[in-house]
């Protein structure tokens, strides 16, 4: 045989080979495409089937946008997250989604807003956490009467904020939340006959803090519980799955969470606050969607909005400790009322300096396709001053 011929022969199989394998790599990059960020081309694929399939996409992107992820599959993984901590939240909050979003429906909102889900992620957290500051425990069927009531609210609240938020091109976030699970706990309270909830009350004494006692296990084990909390959620296993769904939409936000939730753990051992509380989440959940917020979502995502990001999260935390104390004299949660306050103090920032762009609210998807934007708007900026 001829060696020359042979080593043609392998030359010509090597280019065949890399083919294959970079065909391999366009396919599997095509597939996670269909199911990361956005999902577009699935809400586009969706848009000549049946209504009742193109709404279970709506209350999929709603459940999942809690934690500003437009994405079903993300949507279908925090349910099953929410089935690991209580198959009865998991009922009420899907309950309180559905319900919001037939009422923004009926009341003719955006469509567009709807299939984002924009309409439905209010009205999971009011499901949720109506169900979690219930003081009747699980099971309680009644419940359901408050739940439809307080998430059909939430689409007016909505459609009322945003009209006036607009004005500076700010989100809503979670305030039709937080106004509705306020009144419901304002209007009955624990004493109420039908639908009591539990006790808030601020602390009455100096906490006993032995930092020798100080468990690092727990503290670590308190990254996924604060992220679980952001639903009401304190089971480890049930944050972990929170996480990979946002890390099947955007690394970025995935990213984000967690320093968000490890900022807050980090306020809380500075103020020397309850191990127990720290453990539990309790400081870290608006921390993980205050850093989210600012971190790539609403600010295009560079070096300078990253330590924006995280400079909220640790302002956030702090807030959630001062509110917390101050709403528990009135017998009534902070619920997210300091992510809130504190991301849309962050968004308000005026500044000279271009890698601080805030963008624009009509052009927000998700922080890789945010950056993008970006980029290619300052890619534009130059050649038009270069063509000057």
């Amino acid at each position: 045989m001829d060696p020359q011929a042979t080593t043609k022969q392998n030359d010509e199989s090597k280019p065949s080979k890399s083919a294959e394998r970079s065909s391999l790599d366009n396919i599997i990059n095509k597939c996670l495409g269909y199911i990361s960020g956005d999902m577009e081309e699935f809400g586009r694929w969706l848009e000549g089937k049946p209504v009742i399939f193109q709404f279970i996409d709506w209350v999929l992107r709603g459940t999942a946008q809690v934690m500003f992820v437009n994405n079903p599959f993300s949507g279908l993984i925090i349910i099953a997250g929410l089935l690991v901590q209580n198959r009865w939240w998991t009922i009420t909050g899907c309950t309180g989604t559905v319900v919001s979003t037939l009422v923004a429906l009926l009341l003719s909102q955006d469509r567009s807003a709807i299939a984002a889900g924009l309409h439905g992620y209010n009205g999971i957290l009011v499901g949720l956490l109506m169900a979690v500051f219930s003081a009747k425990g699980d099971w309680y069927w009644w419940l359901i009467l408050p739940v439809v009531v307080m998430s059909a609210v939430c689409p007016i609240v909505t459609s009322a904020l945003a009209s006036i938020n607009s004005k500076w091109d700010l989100p809503v976030f979670t305030l039709p939340f937080n106004i509705a699970v306020c009144l419901h706990i304002a209007a009955t309270g624990h004493f109420n006959n039908f639908f009591p909830t539990i006790v808030f009350q601020p602390l009455t004494s100096v906490p006993n803090i032995t930092w020798s006692e100080m468990n690092v296990p727990l503290l670590l084990r308190a990254i996924p519980v604060g992220v679980g909390h952001v639903y009401g959620c304190d089971n480890p296993w049930t944050g972990g799955i929170f996480i990979t769904a946002l890390f099947m939409s955007s690394p970025i936000i995935c990213f984000h969470c967690i320093i968000g939730s490890t900022a807050g753990i980090l306020a809380g051992l500075s103020l020397s606050s309850p191990f127990n509380k720290i453990y539990n989440g309790l400081w870290s959940y608006n921390s993980v969607l205050a850093c989210i917020a600012v971190g790539g979502m609403f600010y295009a995502l560079t070096w300078q909005t990253h330590l924006l990001a995280i400079a909220c999260a640790f302002f956030c935390a702090y807030l959630g400790e001062a509110l917390a104390q101050m709403m528990s004299v009135f017998g009534l949660p902070s619920c997210t009322w300091p992510f809130c306050l504190s991301a849309l103090l962050f968004l308000l920032l005026t500044t000279n300096n271009n890698a601080i762009y805030k963008v624009p609210l009509s052009r927000v998807t998700y922080p890789e396709a945010n950056r993008k934007y970006y980029i290619q708007m300052n890619n534009t900026k130059e050649d038009g001053n270069d063509f000057v």
